[in-house]
C-alpha cells in the first residue's frame, strides 16, 4: 500500500512515522518544481523511516526545460526508487511522453531509479500515453478502476490489464467490480473526460476551473465555459 504526501500541504515530519508501525510500504512525494528542496527532504525522511519512495513532479507540461532539468538533478541522488512523469493537466501527447521519458531516463542513469507514468484523461489520452511509456521502458504505471480520479480521471485499470496480457491478471473479477460497484460511486462522484476537462487539457490549464464550473448552476453550458477560460487566459 502507498500514500501520497504533497509538499507544502502535508505535515510529513510528524505524519510519516516508522514503516514498521504502518500498513503502508511506500510514500509517494508529490511536488511542483519550486518545491523540489522540500521534496528531497521528504524523500529522505520517508526513506529513513523505512518506506520505499517515489518522486512525482507535478504539472510538468507547464514548466521550462531548465526547471525540469533542475528537478531531475536534485532528485537523482535521493533514495527515491522511481521518478514519475506526471501529466497533471492531461495536456501531453505521445511524442511529448517520448521526449520526457528519455529526458528522465538519461538524468536517472546510474541512480538505480525506475521511470513511472501518471496520466490524466482530459483529452482521452491517458491510456495511450501510459502504453507509450510502458513500451519505452516504464514499469511503474498508475491506473484506476474505470479511470476513477480527480476531474477527468486517470488511465483505466481494466484497459491497462488487457494491454499487458499477463496470464496472472484475471479480467473477469475486474469487470465484475466495474459492474457491481462503480455505478454506485458515480451517483455521488463525477469524473471522466467531460468537455470542460477537455478544454482545460487542450489549453494546458489546471482542472480546478472545470471542477468549479461543473459544481455550478450552468454546468452544461460548455460554450460559456470555453469563452470564460479563453478570456481569462
Amino acid at each position: 500500500l502507498a500514500a501520497m504526501a504533497d509538499a507544502g500541504k502535508s505535515d510529513w515530519q510528524t505524519a510519516i512515522g516508522p514503516a514498521a508501525d504502518s500498513v503502508l510500504g511506500m510514500i509517494r512525494v508529490a511536488f511542483y518544481a519550486h518545491q523540489v528542496s522540500e521534496a528531497v527532504d521528504m524523500i529522505q525522511h520517508a526513506s529513513e523511516q523505512g518506506y520505499e519512495t517515489m518522486a512525482n513532479l507535478m504539472a510538468v507540461s507547464n514548466i521550462t526545460e531548465e526547471e525540469i532539468d533542475g528537478v531531475l538533478e536534485a532528485i537523482a541522488p535521493t533514495p527515491a526508487g522511481t521518478m514519475v512523469i506526471v501529466d497533471s493537466f492531461g495536456h501531453l501527447y505521445r511524442e511529448q511522453i517520448d521526449r520526457l521519458y528519455h529526458k528522465y531516463a538519461e538524468a536517472m542513469q546510474g541512480a538505480g531509479k525506475e521511470i513511472g507514468i501518471h496520466a490524466h484523461n482530459n483529452m482521452q489520452l491517458a491510456f495511450a500515453n501510459t502504453i507509450e511509456a510502458i513500451v519505452l521502458g516504464s514499469n511503474r504505471a498508475d491506473a484506476t478502476m474505470a479511470g476513477l480520479g480527480r476531474g477527468a480521471g486517470n488511465c483505466p485499470m481494466e484497459l491497462l490489464l488487457g494491454f499487458v496480457r499477463n496470464p496472472k491478471f484475471k479480467l473477469r473479477p475486474v469487470i465484475q467490480l466495474l459492474q457491481e460497484h462503480m455505478p454506485k460511486i458515480r451517483e455521488t462522484v463525477e469524473w471522466g473526460p467531460l468537455v470542460p476537462y477537455n478544454i482545460t487539457g487542450q489549453l494546458n490549464l489546471h482542472p480546478r476551473a472545470a471542477m468549479e464550473f461543473r459544481a455550478g448552476d450552468s454546468r452544461e453550458d460548455f460554450v460559456a465555459f470555453y469563452d470564460q477560460i479563453v478570456n481569462e487566459t
